[in-house]
């Protein structure tokens, strides 16, 4: 477990976190429990840093922040090294978009597409395979200064399916397409496809096939979770972006949280922006990610905001 501990801890990055550390004369943890019964605080800790921006914003001069996570997993020791870097690259390619007057919505979907062409993540290329041994995709994205949002669920033959969520946000009237009917609007605007195979690892068929061996305990890559971040720039806008490759073994059309606003990620300047990680099921029966923002709206602290939860 202290193993276990260590290498989620270091999968929560945040670029600017020693700026926080001194204006905030205080220190900014991003340690996850991995109790059970703390799971929630694991899917949601990364969002404490932005919330302690939220509140202090009109005492201090704000930074902009990325803050960014790579799923609720137990990652094989084989892999930490690569999830830990895969993770602070991506919160630096976030952070380096805000440090040049950048979008949050930009930063996020950078750090997010970063994580997406990492194959050690379960999100675009490495995502975990269905019943089929096939892969199907969700994201969403949302600006926190307008509440406008893009998703796409059970997305199939695209790299990057959160760059696809951005663009049905601002190309079209919709807040979510699925299936088919997502590629067929990628097709429109010119989003190429990829072969199916270009996204599966040797390391996800890997699972797969053990999974199916009912043997998982030779693969920890089952609890893989969904990849996400969250953001606040020069102007104080917030926005959040999500992606996954859903759940190994999963039935085909299956679609979690993720792509579902309010579930796996939520964004809105008067409170704070979240992306969630974990059991799509049970986030999506309380609306997790708005749930947190709206007692967070009535005072209570992210670490308080979800105790009473029991999912």
């Amino acid at each position: 477990m202290g193993v276990l501990n260590h290498a989620l801890n270091q999968c929560f990055e945040t670029s600017a976190l020693r700026d926080l550390e001194k204006s905030f004369g205080t220190s900014v943890s991003l340690q996850p429990s991995l109790t059970e019964q703390n799971v929630i605080e694991l899917k949601l800790i990364f969002v404490t840093s932005l919330y302690l921006l939220l509140v202090r914003r009109l005492v201090i001069d704000m930074l902009p922040v990325v803050v960014v996570h790579g799923g609720a997993s137990d990652i094989p020791k084989g892999r930490t090294g690569k999830s830990v870097s895969g993770v602070r690259s991506a919160a630096r390619a976030g952070y380096t978009i805000l440090q040049g007057g950048g979008s949050s919505m930009d930063a996020v979907v950078e750090a997010v597409t970063q994580l997406e062409n990492n194959p050690f993540f379960s999100a675009g290329c490495g995502s975990v395979l269905n019943i089929k041994g096939e892969v199907e995709m969700d994201a969403i994205v949302m600006d926190g200064k307008t509440l406008g949002s893009g998703a796409v669920s059970a997305v199939r033959n695209i790299t990057n399916p959160i760059q696809l969520a951005r663009l049905v946000m601002d190309k079209t009237s919709h807040t979510l397409l699925t299936a088919e009917g997502a590629n067929q609007f990628a097709r429109s605007i010119g989003v190429p496809e990829v072969p199916p195979e270009s996204l599966i690892t040797e390391y996800s068929r890997m699972c797969w096939e053990k999974d199916l061996a009912a043997n998982p305990a030779e693969c920890q890559m089952w609890k893989m979770g969904t990849v996400g971040a969250v953001a606040v720039d020069n102007e104080g806008n917030v926005a959040c972006a999500t992606s996954t490759g859903g759940v190994l073994n999963k039935m085909e059309g299956r679609v979690g949280d993720t792509p579902c606003i309010g579930c796996g990620g939520y964004a809105d300047n008067q409170v704070g922006a979240v992306s969630a990680t974990g059991h799509g099921e049970a986030n999506m029966r309380v609306t997790l990610a708005r749930l947190v923002l709206f007692h967070m709206e009535q005072g209570q602290k992210v670490t308080s905001s979800f105790q009473h939860l029991e999912l």
